[in-house]
Order: structure tokens, then C-alpha cells, then sequence
């Protein structure tokens, strides 16, 4: 929020309508364009990161922007998963593409875990939509 507050440059988005999105402008010779509409702006939010497994496709959608915004721009990842759990969500071992991902990410990263303030009353969102909990394990 502050950082729309301080006129910064800023686009949100969800990981799956960010994939869908370079996935439809690949097919209508758009995608370099859209490419630029999330390596630009100073700040980029990507919510549900990694919320399911991405193809090599769309690892590599994900590798282009956060290549050219490496350095010069933040980002921040929002995610039910630890991070030390996105390797393998990305493919681990099985994919090329996962430990360049990683480290255009954790390279001058930071990490900041919101834990509930309440611990005793917490329930994560796959509970409150009425999913099974055990997914999040």
C-alpha cells in the first residue's frame, strides 16, 4: 500500500491469470508486449505463487519477467507455501528451468512470514472456502 501511496509504479497480479494471460498473448503475437506490462513496473505483486505446479511453459513465462526485473525493480511473492517448498513446486531436480527461477528470487531477497495473531482461531483460506486442509500440508 505505501508504496502506492508514494506514487511507485505498481501492478498486481495472480500467478494463474499472469500464466493465462502470456499464454493467450503468445498465441496472438502480443507477448512481448505483455512481457513488459510486468517486467516494468517498480514494484510487481504476484499472488497464489506457486499455488499449483507450472508446466515448462509457463516456468519459463515466470523466468522472463523476473530476469529483467532482477536488480532494478522489487517484487513481492505472495504464497501459502514455505519457501523452501518452491523448489520442488517448480519441478525441483526434474526441471531445468526451477533453479533459475529460485535465484532471480532469493538473490537479495527477504523473507517475511505474517503469522496469525491469534494462533488458537486460526484458519487458512482452503478452509474457509470449504477445501480439504490436508492440501496445505
Amino acid at each position: 500500500m505505501e508504496a502506492c501511496k508514494q506514487r511507485f509504479k505498481t501492478r498486481y497480479v495472480r500467478l494463474p491469470d499472469l500464466l493465462l494471460e502470456l499464454e493467450m498473448a503468445r498465441n496472438d503475437g502480443t507477448y512481448k508486449k505483455v512481457q513488459g506490462k510486468y517486467a516494468n513496473p517498480l514494484l510487481l505483486i504476484i499472488d497464489e505463487w506457486l499455488l499449483l505446479k507450472p508446466n515448462e511453459s509457463e516456468q519459463h513465462d515466470i523466468l522472463e519477467p523476473l530476469h529483467r526485473r532482477r536488480k532494478r525493480s522489487s517484487s513481492i511473492f505472495c504464497s501459502q507455501y514455505d519457501s523452501n517448498g518452491w523448489y520442488d513446486q517448480l519441478g525441483g531436480d526434474n526441471s531445468l528451468l526451477a533453479e533459475a527461477i529460485i535465484d532471480r528470487i532469493k538473490y537479495d531477497g527477504f523473507k517475511i512470514n505474517i503469522v496469525p495473531t491469534d494462533p488458537a482461531n486460526y484458519k487458512s483460506m482452503r478452509e474457509v472456502y470449504g477445501m480439504d486442509p490436508a492440501l496445505s500440508e
